[in-house]
């Protein structure tokens, strides 16, 4: 929740996040059992603009298999060999 509440001021403040901000968070969710919000996350940095990275994958890869969301875990371990990230 902190996590996320820093990120808010970020943003309040006019400042721009990036990959390693949108990682750093991931990662937050994943710790704090909020798959959903990780996914959130992921689809907002893409639609930023930005690319994600094998630490934001496996963030989120791990966040999923927490919550107990194995095909999502699957399926996003696939697109990041895709995309040539392995």
């Amino acid at each position: 929740e902190k996590a996320l509440e820093l990120f808010d001021e970020l943003q309040r403040r006019g400042l721009e996040p990036n990959i390693i901000t949108y990682s750093a968070l991931i990662s937050a969710c994943e710790k704090g059992g909020q798959w959903e919000r990780a996914m959130e996350l992921f689809q907002e940095l893409q639609e930023r603009g930005l690319e994600p990275n094998i630490i934001t994958y496996n963030a989120l890869i791990s966040a999923c298999e927490k919550g107990g969301q194995w095909e999502k875990a699957l399926a996003l371990f696939d697109e990041l060999q895709q995309r040539g990230l392995e």
